[in-house]
């Protein structure tokens, strides 16, 4: 059964994050007060509705508690509604409620009023972009918890004919080749620890980042 998404605030984090989840297979409902962005949503979306969540009675009616994932996405143009239709959802019983914050003080109110979970999309994008200046091999970087991603990146030249028991990339730079993208078409697959890279390989790793940028000053 595909998942039930509501998304709140259809800005430019909003409305892209409405269409990758339907392009998943989501059903989102998407909501804001601007016409013209409801009008825009309604072409991919499941369902769009014209109205302002920070109304409580209105938000009842979209009915928070049987969605899997209720995202509250307004933006910088009102901290306030973001922190009242947060703390509607959770009133409401939505299960899962996440909100977006634009600074650290907004972030920890979020969390205070029940949010169970608090992003904010351009410092993360921000944070990986800056990685990936520095770091010009990597490719796409996701965080996975504390301190642990799990990155694509080019295979240097220095790497290319070795094979993964040669390199001893766990126990030089502290980083695990858990999976090996090449060719084009790509194909993505487990790698054997005996067989050479090759020149057009992409490692996909987990790692902290401080051993990613060893491994690629230091292979």
């Amino acid at each position: 059964m595909p998942q039930q998404i509501l998304i709140i605030g259809l800005g430019q984090f909003g409305m892209a994050l409405a269409r990758t989840l339907t392009e998943k297979g989501a059903e989102v409902l998407a909501v804001d007060r601007r016409k013209a962005l409801v009008d825009e949503a309604s072409a991919f979306v499941t369902q769009v509705v014209l109205v302002d969540a920070t109304d409580e009675g209105e938000l009842a009616r979209l009915e928070p508690a049987r969605r899997d994932a209720c995202i509250c996405a307004i933006g910088d143009d009102s901290k306030e509604a973001s922190i009242i239709c947060t703390a509607l959802l959770r009133q409401m019983g939505a299960p899962w409620v996440i909100g977006r914050a634009n600074n650290a003080m907004h972030r920890r109110i979020l969390l205070l009023v029940g949010a169970h979970l608090v992003v904010n999309p351009e410092e993360e994008f921000g944070q990986r972009f800056a990685s990936r200046l520095i770091n010009r091999h990597i490719i796409a970087d996701m965080p996975l918890g504390e301190d642990l991603h799990i990155t694509e990146l080019t295979v240097q030249p220095s790497l290319v004919g070795k094979s993964l028991i040669e390199l001893a990339l766990p126990k030089r730079f502290g980083v695990m080749v858990v999976a090996i993208r090449r060719g084009s078409p790509s194909r993505v697959f487990q790698p054997n620890p005996e067989s050479p890279l090759q020149a057009d390989d992409r490692l996909i790793v987990v790692s902290n980042e401080e051993a990613i940028t060893k491994l690629t000053q230091g292979a």
